[in-house]
């Protein structure tokens, strides 16, 4: 295993154990909620991944992912809110893994029983942070080399939203450059950003459909 697979593993590792119950090109607009015509197929959006079979809903106060909205799960795939770490050490670890450009993690939904990776649900620190700005801080905010942001406006479910995606690379290693998705959106006076990524276990084919179910059912928790 080398250097960079074992540091991508330990982090997910290690988020797991904290887990309880640029450049700006225009691009066109994703489709809205119940259009299954695919709008910008291939890279970088890759509108034409069908999205996953639900398995569930989750999202709201009380649920495992306690946030101002609710989304279809995919099958397979079970959320589990993100708590706080314990200890001194248990601090420093997971505020490397947490905290993120002005952003905390709230949730996470895990897809490695069914073969995929992670979908995190992040709240921004300030609030009403703009869903634009709140997206290029936290592409910023992983300290990679980011390249080749785009970005877009769309409904995403019944809400809008801007989408953002780009190439990040780890200055700590010699490595192909991962694909990540990211999505904003605003509900009850917070920001939230759903966020994907290519890693090096997983490819867009692991992720993207299980992040394409659940943005594109997004409601307003009641």
């Amino acid at each position: 295993m080398d250097a960079r697979t074992r540091v991508a593993v330990s982090a997910a590792l290690i988020l797991g154990l904290l887990a309880g119950c640029g450049d700006d090109a225009a691009a066109p607009a994703g489709p809205a909620a119940g259009d299954p015509t695919p709008q910008a197929t291939g890279e970088p959006w890759y509108d034409e991944t069908t999205p996953a079979a639900s398995g569930g809903t989750t999202g709201g106060a009380g649920s495992p992912c306690p946030v101002p909205v609710t989304f279809p799960l995919a099958d397979g795939w079970t959320a589990k809110a993100v708590e706080p770490p314990k200890g001194e050490l248990a601090e420093l670890v997971g505020e490397a893994l947490t905290k993120r450009g002005g952003t905390t993690v709230r949730c996470e939904v895990d897809g490695r029983p069914a073969g995929g990776g992670f979908l995190r649900i992040w709240a921004t620190d300030t609030p009403t942070a703009a869903p634009r700005a709140a997206l290029e801080s936290f592409a910023a905010g992983a300290g990679e080399t980011v390249t080749g942001q785009q970005f877009r406006d769309l409904r995403a479910g019944g809400l809008d939203a801007t989408e953002m995606t780009w190439l990040a690379t780890s200055p700590l290693a010699e490595e192909e450059a991962a694909r990540n998705w990211a999505l904003a959106v605003q509900s009850a006076g917070q920001t939230l950003v759903f966020a994907v990524n290519e890693g090096l276990i997983t490819e867009r084919t692991d992720v993207l459909p299980a992040y394409r179910l659940a943005v594109r059912g997004l409601t307003a928790a009641g």
